[in-house]
């Protein structure tokens, strides 16, 4: 005790015990207050190991001060600032199962709405570790029994322990990107660089991220928005009047196909149709599908889908718009749209938690009214994969939820089951159903999970029949992205009826179709179309049919239907198809013979122009997005969405207190089946319906990155 009471003494073994012990109380945090979802005793050790690095750096700042009286007191300053920092994280975390942002941190609206429940009764009994510690040490510093060490530690001994600490922060990353490739470039979830770097790393990062876009911000001028409108006016496409209004007033239900491709729809698998269901809507009299129809995500995948299917405009270069600008990003999206021209309520409902993608704050500056996430859902035991809640169970679980919202309504279900890596419970699996042997097992069980999907979507479709919500409403189904990747194409190709060997990049572009239907019971006009678009077109597509025109917005999509629709698709990458040509980097296919093109003069401008096109697009969204332009636009009869007015708990109960106090006027489901609830109506062959409950999969959901592809 002595040598170490000497120890403590000197200024290195101060700075020893004070690194040991915020090192100590971040391990506690991570285990008792954060849901990191931790897997793998890889990813542990990188948890284990991550705040030392920041720490060691971060306490190493004092050793420049060379007297005692300000050694003490800086690197004291830097120990209360940090355990402040790690300590507000976990009450924010709390109440918003998030991390402070810096943008939170510097607003105090977002302070106040993130503590909304008050700090006071966000606190647990052993918080007191947070703080013991600082309270023990100045204690013992005041009265002597830690003494101050006169000796300077001389500046070239500083400079070491500032290195080791960035050599450690190096070590750190590294094993991060092993475990989590692109950790930084292409974030999910900000729980990801808190597991992977520590508290710290992600204050850090979030502050350069913050300073770059706010640069960005600052810069950006109403002229540069004009731009962007004169575009979108010169390429707006009208409505076709035989297809306009033809949905007014009805529901809006967005079921969002999880890595699901085009090449699924009508497909025979040993004789058997891998998605039986999905083919008759497809295929249906009541169904206006589209078979040209191609994905334009990004690196942000899902998030991207959503981000063109709300806005109309493209995600990001690199990385995903809704986890870089999404919190504080002006939107014109969606829910907001129909609520205040057509008084929709809006609804999402997704079984894994809020936080991944940003959801929890994009889907209020878009105007989302409510939320149901994994944390409105029995997601234990076997009723969850890596990426939450499975899809019979969800759709079944929702329906107590979306009973009670008003009508009309805009609901969006986003699916699961079927993403990568494709697993699923041999007990969720049809024993009738004989997938491939390609002996890829993603291909093979691909067909696996895209078969339980359509047998979910039957389930819910069921539902909707026996209550006469069918009739009540539009159905829209779409694929948000690929599910084979490039890469497993080559072992998907025999299933395709072509060969591995012959297999060109041309084969990869046209397999980014993914399917699009609008679902409109009873119009009795429905057929497939060969229209040529993407995902950018949806919402200006979906307004038409809802009576709704476009034109006062800013969206770089056109109406499908339009007979002024351009044609010319555009990839996130600047590739781009058409429905005679293919370009993929800079090589031109032909659409006819999947070979390279031998173009004419003529043919060479027309597809110089559709490649100009491209890149004024992308141009455009990158900026109007990038320098938040829409802040400076103001359209007829729209008002710009405040997300304060959204909270996501307590969903339930609050659209009860609608119907309740609407009375009689309350156009819920719930209130037009007199006051009685239509769950019973909706019948499930999920076998974990009845299984008896866990906690083991709360934390198994949060983790989604465990199986990321």
């Amino acid at each position: 005790m002595k040598k170490l009471s000497k120890f403590v003494d000197t200024r290195i073994g101060f700075f020893t015990l004070l690194v040991i012990l915020f090192w100590l109380k971040t391990l506690f945090a991570y285990f008792t207050d954060f849901k990191l979802g931790v897997t793998g005793i890889f990813q542990y050790l990188i948890l284990i190991f991550n705040p030392l690095a920041t720490t060691f750096f971060i306490y190493s700042l004092a050793f420049y001060f060379k007297r005692s009286r300000f050694f003490y007191p800086v690197i004291m300053g830097l120990d209360i600032a940090n355990t402040l920092l790690l300590y507000l994280n976990v009450i924010y975390y709390r109440e918003f199962t998030d991390f402070m942002t810096i943008a939170t941190m510097t607003g105090y609206s977002k302070v106040n709405q993130g503590l909304s429940g008050s700090s006071l009764a966000l606190t647990n009994f052993h918080d007191v570790f947070y703080w013991l510690d600082i309270v023990v040490i100045l204690i013992l510093m005041l009265c002597k029994v830690i003494k101050f060490d006169p000796r300077a530690i001389g500046t070239r001994l500083a400079f070491a322990f500032s290195s080791v600490g960035l050599v450690l922060f190096g070590v750190n990353l590294s094993f991060a990107e092993m475990s989590r490739p692109q950790l930084l470039s292409r974030t999910f979830d900000r729980s990801y660089i808190v597991k992977y770097l520590g508290i710290d790393t992600f204050t850090g990062y979030d502050l350069v991220k913050s300073q770059h876009i706010n640069n960005m911000r600052q810069s950006a001028t109403k002229p540069e928005l004009l731009k962007v409108k004169k575009f979108t006016d010169k390429h707006y496409a009208p409505a076709n009047p035989q297809m306009y209004g033809i949905a007014k007033g009805r529901n809006v239900i967005i079921i969002h196909l999880e890595s699901f491709q085009q090449f699924l729809i009508n497909k025979k698998i040993n004789g058997q149709e891998v998605t039986p269901f999905l083919n008759s809507l497809y295929n249906g009299k009541d169904t206006y599908s589209f078979d040209n129809f191609f994905h334009q995500v990004g690196q942000g995948k899902t998030s991207d889908a959503e981000n063109l299917l709300e806005t109309s405009t493209f995600g990001l270069p690199q990385g995903s718009l809704f986890a870089t600008l999404g919190s504080d990003n002006t939107f014109q999206g969606a829910p907001a749209i129909l609520n205040q021209r057509a008084g929709y309520t809006s609804a999402v409902f997704h079984g894994n938690v809020a936080s991944f993608w940003n959801r929890n704050n994009v889907y209020k500056n878009l105007g989302y009214q409510y939320f149901f996430d994994a944390s409105y859902y029995d997601t234990s035991g076997d009723k969850a994969t890596g990426y939450g809640l499975k899809d019979k169970l969800l759709f079944k679980n929702s329906i107590k939820y979306l009973q009670s919202l008003q009508q009309p309504f805009y609901a969006k279900y986003i699916t699961v089951t079927n993403h990568f890596p494709y697993t699923l419970d041999d007990e969720d699996k049809d024993p009738n159903f004989q997938t491939t042997n390609t002996g890829d097992s993603n291909v093979d069980n691909y067909f696996v999970t895209a078969h339980y999907l359509d047998q979910s979507i039957q389930e819910f479709f069921n539902y909707l029949q026996k209550t006469g919500l069918d009739k009540k409403s539009i159905i829209m189904i779409y694929g948000d992205h690929y599910g084979i990747s490039n890469s497993e194409n080559t072992s998907l190709a025999s299933v395709l009826g072509k060969s591995a060997d012959d297999w060109t990049d041309f084969d990869n572009a046209q397999l980014q179709r993914v399917p699009l239907m609008f679902v409109i019971p009873g119009t009795g006009h429905g057929k497939v179309y060969h229209t040529y678009g993407g995902e950018v077109d949806v919402l200006p597509t979906l307004l038409h049919l809802l009576g709704i025109s476009s034109k006062r917005y800013i969206q770089f999509g056109t109406d499908l239907f339009s007979s002024k629709h351009n044609q010319v698709v555009a990839f996130r990458n600047r590739d781009f198809v058409t429905p005679t040509y293919t370009s993929v980097g800079g090589t031109i296919y032909s659409n006819k013979t999947g070979k390279e093109a031998k173009l004419t003069k003529k043919q060479q401008e027309k597809l110089k122009k559709d490649q100009e096109f491209v890149n004024e697009e992308l141009t455009l969204s990158d900026s109007l997005n990038e320098k938040n332009l829409l802040r400076f636009y103001h359209p007829k009869g729209f008002k710009n969405v405040n997300p304060a007015d959204y909270n996501y708990s307590n969903g339930l109960k609050r659209a009860q207190r609608i119907e309740k106090k609407k009375g009689i006027k309350s156009t819920s489901i719930y209130s037009e089946n007199g006051d009685r609830s239509t769950v019973d109506d909706y019948s499930t062959d999920a076998p974990e319906q009845n299984h008896s409950s866990t906690d083991s999969n709360r934390i198994k959901i949060t983790n989604p990155d465990a199986n990321n592809k």
